[in-house]
């Protein structure tokens, strides 16, 4: 059984992207070998800035997390000059940017997946453990692909994400889990890039604390992935252990291939720059709108018009809106509160309730605000985690389990799954990868 909630899981029809990462999410290789080398060429017009051999790689990272470091401390001090957050103007372009990237995060650690049978080979475990710990060792309040599903569902952003670009990184990952052998110098360069702590992972989990967003997902990663011990420094001893004597260069020329797929498609950054509210707003009001043109009464008019003939009009929706504006309706630059349109539409005895998702009231409110700006409370990393109460599956207490078939239960994101977090438990028992606790 595959993982797929509804942010996951489109069900708009695609001849690209989505159907590809459907498939492989099925277990279905769709011609993914194909497909990844045809990536692989299309990242081999990328620069990288990886050093020129395999030696400088400790000193590469040690720089690249200093850089980092050096990076926020910066942010950290333009904003307590007063400089405003550098990604999100509001709330709603933070919960759009979690839901554009959901698809990648649901398949979080895939890259490695075909590492698992490789157990009783010491050289891939630091590649196994890495992938082990995306998969929380089977605990569900550590599993990240669960962690970012409760996000997703608290924000109540679950809709589909229908833009098929933002099924690549999600496909690559799937792909180059699935044939793991054939390109294994790949998966350790893709695995290096993806496991270097970026500065955009630190903004994003400062500026989604400031908005009452639990970003525990993003801090996990800031911890996890430490170039001192976590998986940014497990990625270069992998690559170490398993670049074959006397093939260095060409293995590692490999290894810069796989490094550049994480370039691929629209970085962070300039997606969330992409955002635009008044867009968003339109689009959602768009799409509300071929299920209420009949569902208004005719004595409800705007400017001598009915809802439903506003509703039935393609296009219409700006003008709808300024209508409501004109009408006083809306009392833009306000709390929203204040307007007449709100009062419809929030709150569980308002005449509108359960029209709008909560993502989409959020745009309703950040536009209806524009410059007005309430008070929020900062919600800190791990505090909405905390108030959960999850139950850690059993282990199977019978017989000796099959490796492969728990394997096969930990693949894609089935891991997420009660059955494959059980699986992932058995795994770590049956390969004796399972690590002592401090006593």
């Amino acid at each position: 059984m595959t993982v797929m909630t509804p942010a996951f899981a489109a069900t708009a029809t695609s001849n690209g992207l989505l159907d590809r990462y459907r498939a492989m999410l099925d277990g279905h290789q769709a011609n993914a070998a194909q497909w990844l080398e045809t990536q692989l060429s299309r990242a081999d017009q990328l620069p990288d800035d990886l050093p020129d051999t395999l030696a400088q790689l400790g000193q590469w990272s040690v720089r690249h997390s200093a850089d980092v470091a050096r990076d926020y401390a910066a942010y950290l001090k333009q904003r307590q000059q007063g400089a405003p957050r550098r990604y999100f103007s509001n709330r709603s372009q933070a919960i759009w940017f979690l839901q554009q990237v959901a698809p990648t995060k649901a398949v979080d650690g895939a890259w490695l997946q075909g590492t698992l049978k490789h157990w009783a080979d010491p050289r891939y475990h630091d590649l196994i453990r890495t992938y082990l710990e995306e998969l929380g060792n089977g605990d569900p309040r550590c599993n990240h692909v669960l962690i970012y599903q409760r996000l997703l569902s608290r924000l109540g952003c679950q809709e589909p994400v229908l833009i098929d670009e933002r099924y690549l990184q999600g496909s690559l990952q799937l792909a180059l889990g699935q044939h793991s052998d054939r390109f294994l110098p790949e998966v350790i360069g893709y695995n290096l890039g993806y496991e270097q702590p970026p500065l955009h992972l630190l903004i994003t989990t400062y500026e989604l604390a400031e908005l009452g967003i639990d970003g525990y997902y993003f801090q996990l990663h800031i911890t996890i992935d430490n170039a001192a011990s976590g998986h940014a420094q497990k990625s270069i001893q992998a690559l170490q252990q398993l670049c074959p004597r006397g093939e260095e260069a060409e293995f590692y020329a490999r290894v810069r291939r796989g490094y550049r797929l994480n370039d691929l498609g629209v970085d962070t950054p300039s997606l969330i720059a992409s955002f635009n509210l008044d867009e968003a707003l339109f689009t959602a009001l768009e799409q509300k709108s071929l299920f209420g043109q009949f569902m208004h009464a005719d004595r409800c008019r705007l400017q001598k018009r009915t809802i439903n003939q506003w509703l039935s009009e393609p296009g219409a929706m700006p003008d709808f809106v300024a209508a409501m504006e004109q009408q006083e309706w809306i009392r833009r630059g306000e709390d929203p509160a204040n307007s007449r349109w709100w009062k419809l539409i929030e709150g569980p005895t308002a005449p509108m309730f359960g029209v709008f998702t909560p993502y989409e009231k959020q745009l309703w409110h950040d536009w209806i605000a524009a410059d007005w700006q309430a008070p929020v409370r900062r919600v800190l990393p791990g505090a909405w985690e905390g108030e959960l109460a999850l139950e850690v599956p059993r282990l199977q207490s019978a017989g000796d389990p099959d490796v492969g078939d728990l394997v096969e239960r930990m693949l894609g994101n089935r891991h997420a799954t009660p059955d494959g977090l059980l699986a992932t438990r058995n795994y770590l028992l049956a390969t004796g990868l399972a690590q002592e606790e401090p006593r």
